[in-house]
């Protein structure tokens, strides 16, 4: 009976439905265990195909491919520590979320996901089948049971495992990011751990897709829920862990130790790997922004050096008459700092020639919202025209505030294949920013020290459309708007309830009126990096038509269906 049992972890970023390149990183993390003497080496949920592939997966040809890359990639496992892999298996009985064991050639087991997630961006239950609750497979003489990601959240997997026999769990995830989600997770699996008495590997994925990103942070818990080893965010790792067999079971061996950074920085590298893979696996290195000269364009331009380079950034002012010299001033500025492309364009020709055009429909009307609509709308024509010509992916740079409010222009300011801060509210820009001046990582591309001049964060903010024109013209003040908008969005607050922490009741339904009349344009618009719970697209789905509006009464609480 063996007495030590090694396994190495392997938190690596997948992509997709690259099926080889899926299954050659795997092949390597394998080789490394190897040569490490590894008795098995895991990898992430459904890395095979990548996660979440979404209604890819119920494409047969798809899967019969992917298959057909399991077996090959599992003929190729001899001599050597076995290898647990994500991947789909279709049969008779079903279409699961699957997880593959192989050893020697052979297919050791084959997990199948249990309990699939439903909820907020989660709806497993469209594309796949729940599997029967299996029970353990013996790697060298150790039983180990595997609960598919969302199965630990739950007990009935993990105790069915332990009833018949699992002497250590090993979990493999792809649990993507929001803002305070390891501490969430660490007290799943010390449930878990405290309920089975069984020590746990939590391994999750990392890297972006889409508007998710995976953030890794892979860790160990011994019974009783103490921890053993903790990855660090993000970041790809393989690195191994041993467990020796103790007269009351398997502990594990302390490990590394990697410190978790703070929520401030963690979504800040979240929102440059979003960027970073969201270009890389689509085919993309450079990106072209319209840079204004205010704070949310600046800081997309930093997240965008950070994760390219600067080389790769090139950045369009296009002024009018109403652009203040400040603000060509202030982008010249960031411009140096940090070493980017800076061209300019006017658009006050163009704008003229739109105005003459539609002047004998417009005669006699006076001048409005439409007309500043025409110049955010040229800036766009202009800035897909670069992105087409050169191959850069345009960046577009609306905060989480203006995307619910409605605060940007469709086909205008809100033109782009990618928005890196789509889910960060206006007064997390500004702190994101003083956070990123003070801050520099080896994993930034970008430059030390202060990149965005304090006079950009420090200025009223304005879209600079009309003269002397100011957010706040139209908008409450940030610091309120946000706190309305985090009680509607993030909480489901009531009217009453938001009126009971002190906002008028009139600021408060002008804020909820504009957010249900702007969701048709939160439908056209470009994918962004999710960062919290409740992010616009997919973990809030709202109808575009809705003419419902909460009047304010005193409600009975009731239960969350998104929070689990």
């Amino acid at each position: 009976m063996a007495d030590r049992f090694r396994l190495t972890m392997a938190q690596l970023n997948p992509t997709v439905g690259a099926l080889e390149a899926n299954a050659e990183k795997a092949y390597a993390a394998w080789q490394e265990g190897k040569r490490a003497g590894a008795d098995m080496v895991a990898l992430p949920e459904m890395f095979l195909t990548g996660y979440q592939t979404q209604d890819l997966i119920a494409k047969p040809a798809f899967v019969a491919d992917a298959t057909a890359a399991m077996e090959a990639l599992g003929a190729r496992i001899t001599d050597g520590p076995a290898l647990g892999i994500g991947g789909p298996w279709w049969d008779d009985e079903g279409h699961f979320n699957a997880y593959w064991v192989w050893k020697d050639g052979k297919l050791v087991a084959r997990m199948l996901k249990h309990d699939l997630p439903h909820h907020g961006i989660f709806d497993e239950y469209r594309i796949y089948d729940s599997g029967p609750i299996s029970g353990p497979y013996a790697i060298n003489g150790v039983r180990i049971g595997t609960p598919i990601c969302e199965d630990a959240w739950h007990p009935d997997v993990a105790e069915t495992l332990a009833e018949t026999g699992a002497e250590i769990l090993i979990v493999p995830n792809g649990s993507p990011y929001y803002r305070g989600k390891l501490d969430v997770r660490m007290t799943h699996m010390v449930t878990r751990v405290v309920e089975t008495g069984l020590p746990l590997v939590y391994l999750n994925a990392v890297g972006g897709q889409d508007d998710q990103v995976f953030d890794g942070a892979s860790f160990v818990l011994n019974r009783h829920g103490a921890l053993a080893a903790q990855f660090a965010p993000f970041d790809e790792i393989i690195d191994h862990v041993d467990f020796i067999r103790e007269d009351d079971g398997w502990a594990c061996v302390e490990g590394r130790d990697d410190p978790q950074p703070s929520e401030w920085e963690q979504d800040y590298r979240a929102m440059v790997e979003g960027l970073g893979d969201y270009l890389r696996k689509s085919g993309f290195s450079k990106v072209v922004l319209g840079l204004s000269g205010g704070i949310d364009s600046a800081l997309v331009a930093t997240i965008a050096a950070d994760a390219l380079g600067p080389q790769a950034v090139h950045c369009v002012m296009l002024p009018s008459e109403y652009t203040s010299q400040g603000s060509l001033d202030d982008a010249a500025e960031l411009a140096k700092r940090q070493g980017l492309r800076l061209d300019t364009v006017r658009i006050d020709g163009a704008r003229d020639a739109v105005s003459e055009a539609l002047s004998h429909l417009m005669a006699g009307t006076q001048p409005d919202v439409t007309e500043e609509n025409i110049q955010s709308r040229l800036r766009g024509v202009m800035l897909m025209a670069l992105s087409n010509k050169f191959g850069e992916m345009l960046l577009t740079t609306g905060n989480k505030s203006e995307m619910a409010v409605g605060y940007a222009t469709i086909y205008g300011d809100m033109s782009g294949g990618y928005n890196p801060i789509k889910d960060l509210y206006k007064t997390r820009v500004f702190e994101t920013c003083r956070w990123r001046n003070a801050n520099h990582r080896p994993w930034m591309k970008g430059p030390e020290g202060e990149v965005i001049p304090v006079e950009i964060i420090d200025k009223p903010p304005s879209a600079e459309l009309r003269p002397d024109q100011k957010d706040e013209d139209s908008l409450p003040p940030y610091p309120v708007l946000d706190a309305i908008l985090e009680g509607l969005v993030e909480n489901d607050a009531s009217v009453s309830d938001l009126m009971a922490q002190g906002f008028e009741r009139e600021t408060i339904k002008k804020v909820e009126h504009l957010l249900y009349i702007s969701e048709w344009k939160r439908f056209q618009s470009a994918p962004g990096t999710r960062l919290s719970r409740r992010a616009f697209w997919l973990d809030r789905r709202y109808p575009i038509v809705n003419r419902w509006r909460d009047q304010g009464h005193e409600t009975e609480p009731v239960t969350d269906p998104f929070r689990s």
